[in-house]
């Protein structure tokens, strides 16, 4: 019988049962607090790797749960109307959580601004290196990390330094290999005229004349 079937054993007898729930309830709380400060650790490396730069970072709340991070984003130090912004964040899929990261936009573009010139290469590029893309987002792709996980856990508790490298290294194959890019492409959507949308009043008054 190995170790972790005896300690299911030692749980599952009803006089254990009350206590093997409380320490299941304590874990849960113990993962989520390592959780929320390995995304304060990070942004706290990535503070300091883009000091200088363009970007400032900002922690990403659960929307259900203020005091909860789950992942980080980029924003332009010098804000405008729409830019792409690279983020990094975990999200629950099958049962399980997951980190993935993106190039997300700031609001969805208008066609014209999606067909920009430099828009189109950064789009391109990030197809090219595996990304994929919807309305939201104009690349992503998941990551191998599961930062909920046992194996996770125990690296950031044994390796932190270790493991935040390899996060941020995994990161920097979307904002620095492609840094150039993303600003060409953020340069271009500032001063892209913008898009001036016809109300349908406006429309028929059109048609009349």
């Amino acid at each position: 019988m190995d170790e972790e079937q005896a300690v299911l054993d030692f749980f599952a007898k009803p006089e254990n049962l009350p206590l093997g729930l409380s320490v299941a309830l304590q874990m849960d709380e113990i993962r989520c607090q390592m959780n929320s400060r390995f995304w304060q650790d990070f942004q706290q490396r990535l503070n300091t790797t883009l000091q200088g730069t363009e970007w400032q970072t900002q922690v990403t709340e659960d929307r259900n749960a203020a005091d909860v991070r789950v992942g980080l984003q980029c924003k332009l130090h010098k804000p405008q109307e729409l830019c792409l912004f690279p983020m990094m964040e975990q999200q629950y899929t099958g049962g399980d959580w997951r980190i993935f990261m993106g190039l997300m936009w700031q609001r969805p573009p208008a066609p014209e601004q999606l067909a920009l010139a430099a828009v189109s290469a950064l789009k391109q590029s990030l197809t090219d290196a595996g990304f994929g893309h919807n309305e939201n987002f104009l690349a992503w792709k998941w990551t191998h990390f599961h930062p909920r996980r046992r194996d996770f856990l125990l690296r950031y508790a044994q390796q932190p330094e270790k493991l935040i490298n390899e996060v941020e290294s995994t990161f920097d194959s979307l904002l620095g290999a492609h840094r150039e890019l993303i600003a060409a492409a953020n340069a271009a959507l500032k001063t892209a005229p913008r898009s001036m949308p016809i109300s349908l009043n406006q429309l028929h008054r059109k048609r009349e004349n």
